[in-house]
């Protein structure tokens, strides 16, 4: 077997890519041999007989099964956790979800004219004063006030 280094050197340099890289076509080693300018390796390159290997990337099966898991309630035990439930979780974050969807339904009701602008108003006002522990007991509240509205 004769020495390719050389080749497998100007085929690094032309592929751009390392020299353990590149791979050699065994049943074409005497014709790899001859190549000595950088012309010879590229037409070796363009029949074939030189290539690079590809790239190897890292995996995402284990990690794709952990999300998948984690998207159905797995994996986040106490053992799992670092942060305080505040901490994961701001208290500020958990107000602001519960205001927006509050106003949500507030102005989905004034909309489609269940409540009156006064009404939406007061409403709006007492949510936001915190009045409400959630989604229901507002609405709870909002279909007492149609009731009376209606009497």
């Amino acid at each position: 077997m004769s020495d390719l280094r050389p080749q497998k050197r100007m085929a690094s340099d032309i592929l751009d890519v390392g020299e353990n890289k590149i791979w050699l076509d065994p049943s074409r080693q005497e014709d790899i041999s001859s190549a000595i300018t950088r012309e010879d390796v590229k037409e070796l390159i363009d029949e074939g007989a030189i290539t690079s290997k590809k790239e190897k990337g890292n995996s995402r099966g284990r990690i794709r099964e952990r999300q998948d898991k984690k998207k159905r309630s797995q994996k986040k035990g106490q053992g799992k956790r670092k942060g305080t439930k505040t901490a994961r979780n701001p208290r500020k974050k958990e107000w602001m979800n519960k205001i927006r969807a509050q106003r949500e339904i507030l102005k989905e009701y004034r909309d489609e004219g269940k409540i009156s602008r006064n009404t939406y108003r007061k409403y709006y006002k007492k949510s936001k004063g915190g009045e409400f522990e959630d989604i229901r007991h507002l609405k709870t509240a909002l279909e007492e006030e149609i009731e009376e509205v209606k009497e």
